[in-house]
């Protein structure tokens, strides 16, 4: 979504983790990100399939323009900064199935290999149709989905202070139960454009989103941490990975 962000990614990426890595395609630095990621040809790639827009002072809409979508935007012309209050707002399942539609055809026109989708904020899992079109367009485009795999989603370090992110991902390591597991992570560099950000979110907004998520990339890029994987025998896989060793038709719909 930033500069920032992009410039903690690719620390992520060079400390040698096999990472997943989400890109929101209707944001300002999405094509950094493409070109960025054009290194580094073995990090799975997804498109994050966004319908909001939640930092004040630096928005964005969707990808077919504010016109083509009216029911998706406020009266700016913006995506709404939480899910519930696009929700309220009624929005036309014919114009969210076109721009996630738009969001898809502009990832695979990048030239990036794109090998699954997740979801900013939950919003097109929380609806039904919105998550009906999803798993449609999946399907459609041989995608896979992040969670149909039968994976425990585990994100324990998001809401630790800064300082105890690393305590948080060890405790996690060390009371994982063989399985599947994914830790959903947000990295950044907490530097002056990231500080501005401030979260408009109305459920769970996070304080101090800079320094989180500087916590969050020195914590994953700390030999303690790698160490706590070799120590307890954790195997790290990316989607790709997943994919190419059980395939697309072993996806099952989470609950179902």
């Amino acid at each position: 979504m930033s500069h920032s962000v992009n410039l903690a990614l690719e620390r992520l990426i060079q400390s040698g983790l096999p990472v997943s890595v989400s890109v929101m395609f209707p944001t300002p630095w999405y094509q950094e990100t493409v070109e960025l990621l054009k290194r580094y040809p073995a990090v799975s790639v997804g498109i994050h399939l966004t319908l909001n827009s939640e930092w004040k002072n630096y928005r964005w809409g969707p990808v077919l323009g504010r016109t083509a979508v009216p029911s998706l935007v406020d009266a700016d012309g913006y995506f709404f900064p939480a899910a519930d209050t696009l929700y309220r707002n009624h929005p036309d399942l014919g114009e969210a199935e076109r721009e996630l539609r738009a969001q898809i055809d502009r990832a695979l026109r990048s030239g990036l290999r794109i090998d699954y989708v997740d979801y900013h904020m939950g919003t097109v899992m929380g609806h039904p149709g919105f998550r009906e079109i999803t798993e449609r367009l999946a399907r459609e485009f041989s995608l896979g989905m992040s969670g149909y795999f039968g994976e425990a989603s585990h994100d324990p370090q998001y809401w630790a202070a800064p300082a105890a992110k690393l305590d948080s991902l060890l405790a996690m390591v060390n009371r994982l139960e063989p399985g599947l597991h994914l830790v959903v992570t947000h990295v950044g560099i907490d530097d002056a454009e990231l500080g501005a950000l401030l979260d408009m979110n109305t459920s769970n907004p996070l304080p101090d989103m800079s320094k989180n998520r500087q916590g969050e990339l020195d914590a994953l890029t700390s030999r303690r941490f790698s160490a706590a994987l070799e120590a307890r025998n954790i195997r790290l896989v990316t989607y790709r990975q997943l994919i190419d060793m059980h395939g697309l038709q072993v996806m099952r719909r989470p609950g179902g």
